[in-house]
């Protein structure tokens, strides 16, 4: 089969099915996207280059949409070139977020397509307004409504569509779910697996050791800014390490800002950190931004508590990773992790935005030894039942078989 990809960050979503694509062989992959380091052999990609706006000439409602268009435009013009090329795909993936889809019908008219629909906004009951020391003004709520106007627009071209978890796809209207598909995404169980011995050798990241008497707490985002709760774990590391001296810290993440405001004053890491000054021990915590995948997976490894936190929005690839590894999880009682995990079954839940809650499930789960083994039984035993890659390859098979009549 020919299959073309569509997404400004190759390979985002679509890593684990290209691989299995090329390993069954037989098939031809194209990806659009803009330029990075990224590369996979036998993928043939094709590069476009984003032409910013001018954001003054639109209006702030309407900014997502101005973006969006221009995507779809230059996507467009760069499938025009490849289909003069010769290449016209059986199918064609991508995501919808970044409109980059909506005019692919022009150049490859009656070709089916697979959007990825990934969030719907809206102005209550998620991440708006879900922590009160970040209220959204309500000059915003008109920007938060028109944020879905590429998704709807994308729906109305009365394609496919697909998302990862059952909860978002109750973020959709009732009227759009019925032509949306959940196919979940799992986990590299042969890479993301426990290591039961890694808690018992020696551990570095860089110049910070954690020795095999340390109690090691991590926590993991893309950024570390307060939708993934960074400023909770934070304010919560005073009491932490005041209750326990062996205890060592690593908050892995970047500077920048993924989903929210930016902090007014510099980045959110420092932001919170000039808080809790002089009320921690800084040799003891580790913030090395990001770090190489195989260094984060032994990390995982030598966990012996994994903090997860989240607003209610979009669950990070992280949690999947972590319950996979084996670690000892406690995540945020929000809906989307609870789709996850289970309180004391394979995980424990507590209150994103209470650091002194946090402190009490971190404490319990490094003192009851018998709790944190029967949490990273029960995590890796639900990763191995509801994780396992083969089971989103199966449901991308599934679809991808009742579009084009083709099995793969």
């Amino acid at each position: 089969m020919r299959f073309l990809f569509v997404h400004q960050n190759f390979p985002a979503q679509y890593q684990h099915l290209i691989m299995h694509l090329l390993k069954q062989g037989g098939h031809e992959v194209v990806f659009i996207s803009e330029a990075n380091q990224n590369a996979i052999p036998g993928v043939r990609r094709a590069l476009y280059q984003n032409e910013p706006g001018k954001p003054e000439f639109v209006h702030p409602a309407a900014i997502d949409l101005d973006r969006g268009t221009r995507r779809a435009e230059l996507v467009a013009r760069t499938a025009g070139n490849i289909k003069r090329l010769g290449f016209t795909p059986d199918i064609i993936i991508g995501h919808h977020g970044w409109g980059e889809l909506l005019n692919i019908g022009d150049v490859y008219p009656g070709v089916p397509v697979l959007g990825y629909y990934e969030f719907y906004y809206r102005e209550d009951g998620q991440d708006v307004n879900f922590d009160p020391e970040f209220p959204f003004d309500a000059t915003s709520m008109p920007r938060i409504r028109t944020m879905n106007v590429v998704n709807l627009l994308a729906f109305a071209l009365g394609q496919a569509g697909q998302t990862p978890t059952q909860w978002q796809l109750e973020r959709y209207p009732d009227w759009m779910q019925g032509s949306i598909d959940v196919i979940p995404e799992g986990a590299r169980l042969d890479l993301c697996k426990p290591d039961p011995e890694a808690r018992r050798r020696p551990f570095a990241i860089g110049d910070f050791h954690i020795a095999p008497g340390d109690q090691l707490v991590t926590f993991v985002a893309r950024n570390l800014e307060p939708y993934r709760g960074a400023h909770t774990m934070i304010r919560a590391l005073p009491a932490l390490m005041a209750a326990r001296r062996d205890l060592k810290v690593v908050m892995v993440g970047g500077d920048d800002v993924s989903y929210g405001g930016r902090c007014p004053t510099g980045t959110w890491r420092e932001h919170f950190i000039k808080e809790i000054a002089g009320r921690y021990d800084p040799a003891r915590v580790l913030m090395p931004g990001q770090i190489p995948y195989e260094q984060y997976l032994r990390m995982l490894q030598r966990s012996d508590v994994h903090v997860y936190l989240t607003y209610p929005f979009v669950a990070s690839w992280s949690v999947r990773e972590a319950l996979a590894a084996g670690c000892a999880v406690i995540g945020s009682d929000v809906d989307p992790v609870r789709e996850f995990i289970t309180h004391n079954r394979n995980g424990l839940l507590t209150p994103c935005l209470d650091p002194a809650l946090l402190t009490e499930r971190v404490l319990e789960l490094l003192e009851n030894r018998k709790l944190a083994d029967k949490l990273r039984a029960g995590a890796r035993r639900y990763a191995e039942k509801t994780l396992d890659m083969k089971h989103h390859i199966a449901a991308f098979s599934k679809k991808i078989h009742a579009l084009t009549g083709q099995k793969i």
